[in-house]
């Protein structure tokens, strides 16, 4: 056995197809069937049923799959901490991000952290739940994660970036927009409001701040992606409350602040050894701007 199969039969449980993976890989379908088949013979059991549409995972495979991508992972740890140790970053990264959190920052970071280590690869997991968190951790299959809060059996060091300020999204020509003042969550209680992802960690903090205000807003739809919810209060279906950072470039205008301010803090959360890639991935995170509301204004660099 080696680490190859173990991509393999990874790509084939993704994919839940041989010809899918094989392309995914830049392999002949009858060589991923091959050394599929010598796995299964190596290790005495079958790790996949073959049906018509495709493959599934037997429950063989899944205990199987399970370690092999705790073991691929490390590999490419290793790989990456012996090219570092020789001064240069290479490798993957992988890196767990809650929904909207950095949606402005760390692109920017990572492109610079691109322009400087090109060999770098940088896999994102947006907006696993937090159990899925907690197990991709505890496979140490992430190397760091971009949280408001740390899940629950995460040991990862805790790093303190800035915080994340909420403004309230009010359809285009709304008398609320007209003299820029701050608004209150009781302003917008007989408005009908766009809502997230029932279970969503977004959804579920203004659930807990609409409870804590005694107001229960009319919910007129529900989007899984910040964008989707900016563009429909946009379009008039109602008002939404997002992320200062996560809304789409060119609606700013018709965001305002919230009174009391709602906010969350941003936290990088890094193994307890860092390696020079994820140190290299705080650093270009300090430069950014984690100024809350300071980020609607493209010329704000600094809290002040």
């Amino acid at each position: 056995m080696n680490l190859r199969q173990y991509e393999y039969a990874l790509a084939v449980a993704e994919e839940g197809s041989m010809t899918a993976a094989a392309e995914r890989l830049r392999v002949t379908q009858p060589s991923l069937s091959q050394q599929i088949g010598t796995l299964e013979k190596r290790l005495g059991v079958r790790l996949f049923t073959r049906t018509p549409s495709g493959v599934t995972v037997t429950i063989a495979g899944r205990a199987f799959l399970a370690e092999a991508e705790i073991a691929t992972t490390a590999s490419r740890r290793a790989f990456a901490a012996a090219r570092a140790a020789d001064g240069e970053l290479a490798g993957e990264l992988i890196i767990a991000v809650h929904m909207g959190l950095g949606a402005r920052q760390l692109p920017q970071a990572l492109g610079q952290l691109r322009h400087r280590h090109p060999k770098l690869q940088v896999t994102l997991h947006e907006e696993p739940d937090p159990a899925d968190m907690e197990r991709l951790a505890r496979q140490g299959a992430l190397d760091m994660v971009l949280v408001h809060r740390i899940p629950d059996g995460c040991s990862f060091d805790i790093r303190v970036l800035g915080e994340e300020a909420y403004v309230a999204v009010l359809p285009e020509g709304h008398p609320l927009l007209e003299d820029g003042a701050p608004l209150r969550l009781e302003d917008l209680a007989s408005e009908g409001w766009v809502r997230f992802r029932r279970a969503s960690l977004l959804d579920e903090y203004l659930a807990r701040k609409l409870a804590d205000a005694d107001l229960s807003p009319r919910t007129v739809a529900r989007a899984s992606q910040i964008s989707t919810a900016v563009r429909l209060a946009a379009q008039g279906l109602g008002v939404t409350v997002a992320p200062a950072s996560a809304l789409p470039e060119g609606f700013e205008k018709l965001a305002r602040p919230l009174l009391p301010a709602l906010a969350e803090p941003v936290i990088a959360g890094v193994r307890r050894h860092p390696s020079p890639a994820e140190t290299a991935v705080l650093d270009h995170l300090n430069q950014q701007n984690w100024c809350g509301i300071g980020l609607l204004t493209p010329t704000a660099r600094a809290c002040g």
